[in-house]
């Protein structure tokens, strides 16, 4: 066995339950995700040159849009589990039990973070066409408080026992029960914690961003806008990268779990393309010196 510096086992998906109310660590995760982003990007904003109010009034709808488009993706990619005799599930209240759509069942897991930035990205673009704000400066402030958020919201797959790795040996490790056991991996008992990798690589992002947006505000280091987005890109993305190679649970375009054997993983394709879009987007800001194209704006002006 070796020695062992770290073995993990989740206690759970519920924090508590107080009759047909329970809490759930995946929904408090978020919420305090949600907190702490609110605060830090309206301080940055600040900083930036923003208003405060400004990230008041984005945040509900951005949080929204992010949360029904991370369950949208995953849901599309995973229709298999939604059809048939899976589309129905329940809610208990009161003792009784309510049917409901499964791929409304977001509460029992089963989102994907491409999603969110793609539904996010889309809301931020309106709602800055509609407040007439720059796209670029306002993405910057928020970029930090994502890469935060992420490193928290992974801690809702510890509780929920997924998006784990392959079986491994190594002094750190994750016990996983057997109910959630890929069926090939049935015989393993511990797994690489790729949750973990996932937030550790997410609080070194966030820490580079919060580094660079300091040296940009103390006048110490140039930060054209739209810079600070595209280095989350990028460096998010390399993270992401290696790490779903080691997941047994990803999404496949063609193929199946665990290995997306015939197919390919999703989440690396869109890595790639969003590590290339990243640094087409530095290219053009630091070696064309060109601004990057706002897209809430239509034809060059505000409508």
């Amino acid at each position: 066995m070796g020695n062992i510096l770290l073995s993990l086992r989740s206690p759970g998906p519920e924090l508590f339950q107080l009759g047909p109310f329970s809490l759930r660590w995946y929904g408090l995760l978020i919420a305090i995700s949600v907190l702490l982003g609110l605060n830090l990007s309206g301080e940055l904003a600040l900083k930036k040159g923003l208003k405060k109010s400004l990230i008041n009034d984005l945040l509900p709808i951005l949080v929204l849009a992010s949360v029904i488009g991370a369950r949208i993706y995953y849901v599309a990619f995973e229709w298999r589990n939604y059809t048939g005799k899976n589309f129905w599930s329940s809610i208990n209240f009161l003792n009784l039990n309510i049917p409901i759509p499964s791929a409304i069942e977001i509460w029992g897991g089963g989102i994907a973070i491409h999603g969110a930035l793609i539904m996010g990205t889309l809301s931020i673009i309106f709602f800055c066409r509609w407040r007439k704000e720059p796209f670029w400066d306002v993405i910057d402030v928020l970029v930090p408080s994502v890469a935060l958020g992420q490193a928290i919201g992974r801690w809702g797959n510890f509780f929920n026992n997924e998006a784990f790795g392959i079986p491994t040996n190594l002094p750190w490790k994750l016990f996983i029960p057997y109910k959630f056991r890929p069926e090939i991996f049935l015989t393993k008992d511990y797994f690489h914690p790729t949750f973990l990798y996932e937030s550790v690589w997410n609080i070194f992002v966030f820490g580079i961003l919060i580094f660079l947006f300091r040296k940009s505000y103390k006048r110490e280091l140039t930060l054209p806008s739209g810079s600070l987005s595209c280095l989350y890109l990028i460096t998010y993305s390399l993270g992401r990268l290696w790490i779903e190679a080691l997941r047994t649970d990803p999404l496949c375009l063609g193929g199946i779990p665990p290995f997306c054997e015939g197919g390919l993983r999703i989440a690396q394709l869109i890595s790639l393309f969003l590590i290339s879009a990243g640094l087409l987007g530095i290219w053009r800001i630091y070696i064309s010196k060109k601004a990057l194209p706002d897209p809430s704006l239509i034809n060059g002006r505000s409508q």
